[in-house]
């Protein structure tokens, strides 16, 4: 069986290393990794194949950034051309990207099955490009992996049951394996010069970055808060604080650290604050509180005796949120056992 995985981001990675790891044990599989360039620079990419020892991509199209549409479209054209020439059994797509998009849309129309892992989650926001993103992804896929229950319910309501599995969530594998290499070796993963204690905080959707409202308020309230803040800044988070605010004096500011450093951070930190769908569930899955700066979550899961709470980017009530004691219950089996991979490729083999 070939197998073309089609990635380009950040959390795209994490989850690919995850199956890959668990195809390149498997016999009888070929996969072919195509990485679509969405993500590009040191920090948010090349770092993430060596440390999670992802195989170098057989194809790399170097679309880089652009609007949705450009992306959109110059993945189409070169998913297209590599697909043509490899003639996979499946696509397998992760997420909500533009990637996940036009790796769905190019499969499709060359009527070759779409995998989708991370099926069925939503937001229920059409206004979020990801949304959009999920659901087209959903509704061409032929073979839908969900992570919760929840997913699979979504995936019910629109009428996706038949061809919809629950595996868990690849995350959750990742976590397990990886959050155990870094309590074998806790100093290897540890950043220079950070404060003994910290809340980490991540910002970077662009509801965020690109409304000054919304970006001035997030930092008032970090400015506000009692302790050192930890921020990881995006480079579209650096360039939209640089044209219009400052730093706050408490938020220690340092570059994008690849996926092994972000965990021993986020292990390490007292809350997390954020507004990626990721470090929510990397935060749920190790027990640290955590402060959504959205208006909803994909992941209900993670609201579970307050252990994820959702504020927007009102200051009282993130700083409200941030004060609230919470005792993390640590039952993640909403999450499937941890070897969600292993079932995917059971669930592929199967539907051949």
């Amino acid at each position: 069986m070939k197998i073309v995985s089609i990635v380009g981001a950040r959390p795209q990675f994490i989850k690919a290393a995850t199956v890959s790891r668990v195809i390149r044990e498997t016999k009888g599989i070929q996969e072919i990794l195509l990485h679509t360039g969405q993500h590009y620079d040191e920090n948010m990419s090349e770092v993430f194949f060596r440390e999670l020892d992802i195989p170098e991509p057989v194809y790399n199209l170097e679309v880089g950034s652009g609007s949705h549409a450009v992306q959109t479209g110059l993945m189409l054209k070169g998913i297209e051309e590599v697909l043509l020439k490899e003639k996979p059994d499946w696509t397998l797509i992760y997420g909500d990207t533009n990637s996940t998009l036009a790796g769905a849309l190019a499969s499709v129309k060359l009527h070759i099955p779409v995998a989708h892992v991370e099926a069925g989650l939503r937001s229920f926001n059409r206004d979020m490009p990801e949304e959009i993103n999920r659901i087209v992804a959903d509704r061409v896929g032929d073979l839908l992996f969900a992570p919760t229950p929840t997913a699979m319910k979504n995936l019910e309501n629109e009428g996706l049951a038949s061809i919809s599995c629950f595996t868990g969530d690849v995350m959750f594998d990742s976590i397990l394996y990886y959050s155990n290499k870094i309590t074998r070796e806790p100093s290897r993963y540890k950043s220079e010069g950070i404060p003994s204690h910290y809340y980490l905080a991540t910002v970077h959707r662009a509801e965020n970055t690109d409304d000054p409202e919304r970006l001035n308020n997030i930092l008032k309230a970090f400015s506000e808060i009692q302790g050192n803040i930890l921020l990881p800044l995006h480079p579209r988070t650096r360039k939209a604080i640089a044209h219009h605010f400052n730093i706050p004096s408490n938020v220690k500011v340092i570059e994008p650290v690849g996926y092994l450093e972000m965990l021993k951070l986020t292990m390490d930190s007292e809350k997390v604050l954020t507004d990626s769908g990721g470090l929510q569930k990397e935060a749920y899955f190790l027990g640290k509180p955590c402060i959504t700066l959205r208006t909803e979550t994909e992941w209900i899961e993670t609201l579970n005796n307050n252990q994820n709470i959702i504020t927007g980017t009102d200051p009282d009530k993130i700083l409200k949120a941030v004060a609230m004691k919470v005792t993390p219950s640590g039952n993640n089996n909403e999450f499937g056992d941890g070897n969600a991979a292993g079932a995917i490729l059971k669930y592929l083999f199967l539907s051949r």
